[in-house]
């Protein structure tokens, strides 16, 4: 699947909590969805799709509760959401943040938001890259409530859709009814959150451009590298970025992570004419020189991100690169190597 991120869920902690606050045992969930027993220990557990469903359905199964997934929203913090979540709570407005939420899905999940707009009306749809089986029921909850609870949130009013839509037959409960306060539509053919349009351009009071200034341009720079799917050199170097700052990633982390075997990982380096130990120096290079174009990072804490052990250390490596210091690239280039700002993208 070309230019598609790996078959890889993120379970945040707060997933966890979220689960203990309605009653229920991380280890007996794991143990119903017949997962590792310590997978709630890691601090990020990374599952494939069928397992990130499966959870779900275990979910289901242990607490018989028809409105557990919108409970689960209502009752979660702003705060503990993610990254991208907590950029979409500060947007410019009900339209920015789904924008945003829909840019960075992907960053969790291999999970894509497709919008569509027609009139009145703007139509949301999930689409699960990798799923075999229908989403469950309550995945597609906390799915739905999670956009419309940032609407409610982001602009402070109590927004209701125009409709969902639902493939599941009625569970006869009230709970989807009282939360969304629309129509809801059993047995359909798709699984839908219709929203007004006229809602999405209502600002959100709480719209901070400096706090976006922080989280996006980090989060608009992790979506690009997932993109760049094109090249097993730019895959492994992403991966690479990401870990270097915990220390020398090792090949058998990157194929990890890439969604690969070891063994085929480092055929498919050979064969784009590289070694792991070059793509190594070549992404250290790289995220030096991106880190050192921010004036405020101290040259200190570059060294620490590119996984040194030491100043000196960096020292030596940069003059081997560039031929001179650290401070003096810095003077010499942050001018025009200024980081660029995302690309903002509107719904359609």
């Amino acid at each position: 699947m070309s230019g598609a991120p790996a078959d890889r869920c993120k379970i945040p902690r707060a997933f966890w909590l979220a689960v203990e606050h309605v009653g229920v045992r991380p280890a007996a969930l794991l143990r119903q969805a017949r997962l590792p027993a310590t997978l709630h220990l890691n601090g990020q557990g990374l599952v494939s799709t069928a397992q990130f469903f499966a959870l779900w359905r275990s979910l289901e199964e242990l607490t018989a509760d028809p409105g557990l997934g919108i409970k689960l929203v209502e009752a979660a913090e702003t705060s503990v959401h993610p990254p991208a979540s907590l950029a979409a709570f500060h947007a410019r407005d009900y339209r920015d943040g789904l924008s945003r939420i829909a840019r960075f899905k992907r960053l969790c999940t291999p999970e894509k938001l497709h919008f569509s707009e027609e009139g009145e009306e703007c139509m949301v749809m999930f689409e699960w890259l990798y799923a075999t089986e229908p989403e469950p029921s309550i995945a597609v909850d906390v799915d739905f409530a999670t956009l419309v609870e940032l609407g409610r949130r982001g602009t402070g009013q109590r927004l209701t859709p125009v409709r969902v839509e639902f493939q599941r037959a009625d569970p006869k409960s009230e709970a989807h009814r009282l939360y969304f306060g629309c129509p809801i539509r059993y047995g359909q053919s798709r699984n839908a959150l219709i929203l007004k349009s006229a809602d999405l351009d209502r600002p959100f009071p709480g719209h901070n451009p400096e706090l976006l200034e922080l989280l996006t341009p980090a989060l608009a720079s992790a979506l690009g590298e997932i993109q760049a799917r094109s090249s097993i050199r730019e895959q492994v170097k992403i991966v690479l970025k990401r870990r270097l700052a915990s220390g020398r990633p090792e090949l058998s982390d990157v194929a990890f992570e890439i969604g690969v075997s070891e063994r085929t990982l480092q055929r498919r380096i050979t064969d784009e004419g590289t070694t792991f130990r070059e793509l190594l120096i070549e992404a250290r290079q790289e995220l030096g020189r991106q880190l050192l174009s921010d004036p405020s990072t101290e040259i200190g804490e570059v060294a620490c991100l590119l996984g040194y052990q030491d100043t000196s250390s960096f020292y030596r490596a940069f003059r081997d690169w560039e031929g001179i210091t650290p401070n003096r690239w810095r003077e010499l280039n942050v001018g025009h190597f200024g980081r660029q700002a995302a690309p903002d993208i509107s719904v359609h």
